[in-house]
């Protein structure tokens, strides 16, 4: 399987939008062979630098394929999976405080000097 793999396999990249498949040169799919050694999908997050710059590569070269089979079956092996999250970055927005936060703070209880 390794082999049909490093002859014709292709990469899947989870998008927004749902996934995507690159084909990648001999070199870079021995480089992925490698990498998916031992898993089937991997996050992004726990690539090596040179291997974000791969995947970054990839996509800016448009190497997109199509991966419609009989059946929804792949016509090419997958190498490995990227997972690719989003950040969810959560946006606080003002609350609007209540009409009795509103109104002006409480004032310092006074202290007394206590005479001795």
């Amino acid at each position: 399987m390794w082999i049909e793999k490093l002859t014709d396999g292709v990469l899947e990249l989870d998008t927004p939008i749902g996934p995507r498949y690159v084909q990648p040169n001999f070199a870079q799919r021995a480089c992925l062979l490698w990498t998916f050694r031992n898993f089937v999908s991997l996050p992004q997050q726990v690539l090596h630098p040179w291997q974000c710059r791969l995947i970054d590569r990839l996509l800016s070269e448009n190497r997109f394929v199509s991966m419609h089979g009989v059946g929804g079956t792949h016509d090419r092996p997958v190498i490995g999976r990227i997972e690719r999250r989003v950040s969810a970055r959560t946006e606080l927005l003002p609350f609007p405080k209540p009409a009795s936060a509103v109104q002006s703070a409480p004032a310092e209880p006074r202290r007394e000097a206590a005479s001795a």
